[in-house]
């Protein structure tokens, strides 16, 4: 038994050696060795309510080192003999509440970097602003030059129109109508042309008058020279205005066509003629008619 004790007191020896004890007055020692109390997990937590201090544990925190010992024993030794009486030990300090232990602080997450938003296409480039350009001004017209406005003339009565004189018809005269007969040849048949043509003795014309209620005919006949003339007894200048004349008979039987050579087929119209030299006042007032024509109907 006295072996026992001699190890566990050695044992506690070597525990004790290797921690640094600070020893704290006290009014009385104890006799027993206090039974060695860890120390809390967690620094206790200062509330508003004034506690007394507490006492300090028997051996302070240690210190690990390198080398490796047992463990130390629960409990110290007992002495071998008690002392008859136990010493006055006064009641230790109530202890300060111990907070619930925190619950236990979960690993820190690995930390992702929060993903970068999707890159925009890039915007194409912008033209550099044009430089400002001020409309042009509208061209402004050369200012007109001041015309007064032109003062008002007198009122003028309106003209009068001119007055001619009244129509003096010429004086009534007698009616002569002349004119020549030709014959056409063969190969100018058809054609208003009297090229190559032969003047007709013999031939007979018709004078045509419908200006009167009874319309008056004259004939007449050429001369060797193809010439005629008719004076009708009843015919005047204010009525030859509605007159013609239209070939009538041809005495050859190879031309005896009347061509349409200045009317001569349906009827001419008289045209005046001018007298060259005074003429008497008696004397009729000539107009003419033609040249016509006759023509073959066949050429051979």
């Amino acid at each position: 038994m006295i072996m026992a004790n001699r190890g566990a007191l050695v044992a506690a020896l070597l525990v004790v050696s290797c921690f640094t004890i600070e020893a704290l007055p006290v009014s009385q020692p104890p006799l027993h060795l206090p039974i060695p109390t860890e120390a809390p997990a967690h620094p206790p937590s200062y509330h508003h309510h004034h506690h007394p201090p507490a006492a300090a544990p028997a051996h302070p925190p240690h210190h690990h080192h390198h080398h490796h010992h047992p463990p130390p024993p629960s409990s110290s030794p007992v002495p071998a003999h008690p002392p008859p009486h136990k010493p006055y030990t006064p009641a230790p300090p109530p202890k300060p509440a111990t907070p619930p232990p925190k619950p236990a602080t979960p690993p820190p997450k690995p930390y992702t970097p929060a993903p970068k938003p999707a890159t925009p296409p890039p915007k194409p480039a912008t033209p550099p602003p044009k430089p400002y350009t001020p409309a042009p001004k509208p061209a402004t017209p050369p200012p007109k030059p001041y015309n007064p406005a032109p003062k008002p003339k007198p009122s003028t009565p309106p003209a009068k129109p001119p007055v001619h004189p009244p129509y003096v018809l010429p004086p009534r005269k007698m009616v002569a109508v002349q004119g020549v007969v030709y014959c056409k040849p063969c190969k100018y048949s058809g054609v208003n042309t009297l090229l190559n043509a032969t003047k007709v003795e013999g031939a007979s014309v018709r004078l045509v008058c419908k200006n009167t209620k009874y319309h008056l005919y004259e004939d007449g006949t050429t001369d060797k020279n193809g010439y005629f003339v008719i004076k009708p007894k009843f015919l005047t200048t204010y009525g030859v205005h509605k007159c013609s004349v239209a070939l009538l008979k041809s005495p050859l039987p190879n031309c005896h066509i009347p061509s349409a050579l200045h009317g001569g087929d349906k009827g001419g119209i008289l045209r005046p003629e001018m007298p060259k030299s005074p003429v008497d006042k008696l004397a009729p007032l000539y107009y003419s008619v033609g040249p016509f024509a006759f023509e073959p109907k066949k050429c051979y």
